[in-house]
């Protein structure tokens, strides 16, 4: 900050030809003002204003840096008024992926509006559920959801991602409600296929033998498994059986009375949904914004229903 209001002071006495003329539009008195501009020449060790009783002028040194300063200056002006009162003013290219059916839901429908606030920002947005070397492939942020592996990239939390066991009012009342995660070994379970990643099963927290609780995972079977979590979802809807799907997948539905959500006294613990991003020193304003515009619309409880 001295260093600052040393350049702030030196381009204000040469403006103003001056000592005691920048120190009254400061506020301040002459000697203050002289005081800044050794300590500025002392540090440069250059000489920049030539000064006698009756005027200051600049040397040819002292005449190049003021220009330079100047151009500084402005700048920072520039970039403290483009954040104040609400204006910020984000622009450039901005390149971001997610999974396909997460994105398709929940990614794509904020892009328009997004760009709508910062219209000098152009958007790409990738949707795919291979997992994209983002750094490698030029990516500026990657939605992710579920745990995440050891990266070099940087993560922020969105929102929690929840499993929930699901049905419909139809299939319930044909088949009878499950009161325990045991007892879905008796119904028709929706499961993604042995080729699919969910190598572990279903997670329910239940009573340890031992007091308090653990993650029990369970495999329940049925007649119908898909390697595609969208054909369970529609199986689900139509009836034929139970699934565990993720909320931001059937919150809608459970709103709309569509779904019943069951055995939630057994949830598990949420895992998160994140973006991320590559480790930079600076993160540029137009990625800074998008994150924290997902987090704001992630935050709101009526955008999982649909209804945002």
């Amino acid at each position: 900050m001295a260093h600052f209001k040393q350049l702030a002071t030196f381009v204000a006495v040469a403006t103003r030809g001056s000592l005691t003329a920048a120190a009254k539009a400061e506020g301040v008195a002459p000697a203050i003002m002289g005081r800044r501009i050794d300590a500025l020449e002392e540090r440069l060790g250059v000489k920049l204003l030539l000064r006698t009783t009756r005027r200051i002028t600049l040397t040819h040194e002292g005449s190049a840096f003021l220009e330079d300063c100047q151009r500084l200056l402005t700048e920072f002006a520039n970039a403290e008024a483009s954040v104040s009162a609400g204006g910020v003013k984000a622009c450039g290219h901005l390149r971001v992926t997610a999974p396909a059916a997460f994105g398709r839901r929940h990614v794509a429908r904020l892009v328009p509006s997004f760009h709508a606030l910062h219209p000098d920002v152009t958007i790409s947005l990738n949707l795919s559920d291979r997992v994209i070397d983002v750094a490698g492939e030029g990516y500026d942020c990657a939605v992710r959801v579920g745990d995440l592996p050891d990266s070099s990239l940087v993560s922020v939390r969105l929102a929690d991602n929840r499993r929930r066991c699901v049905a419909t009012p139809g299939f319930l009342r044909r088949h009878g409600t499950p009161a325990h995660p045991n007892d879905l070994a008796r119904f028709d379970c929706l499961t993604l296929s042995s080729d699919a990643s969910q190598t572990r099963g279903w997670a329910f927290r239940v009573p340890a033998a031992k007091g308090g609780h653990e993650i029990a995972y369970l495999k329940p079977g049925g007649p119908l498994d898909c390697s595609d979590g969208q054909v369970l979802h529609d199986w689900c809807l139509a009836g034929h059986g139970i699934a565990w799907r993720s909320t931001w997948e059937v919150e809608a539905e459970i709103a709309a009375g569509l779904l019943v959500p069951l055995l939630d006294d057994f949830a598990a613990q949420p895992n998160g949904i994140y973006a991320v991003f590559p480790q930079r020193k600076h993160l540029a304003l137009r990625v800074r914004l998008w994150i924290d515009y997902l987090k704001e619309q992630y935050a709101r409880p009526d955008f999982w229903s649909g209804s945002v």
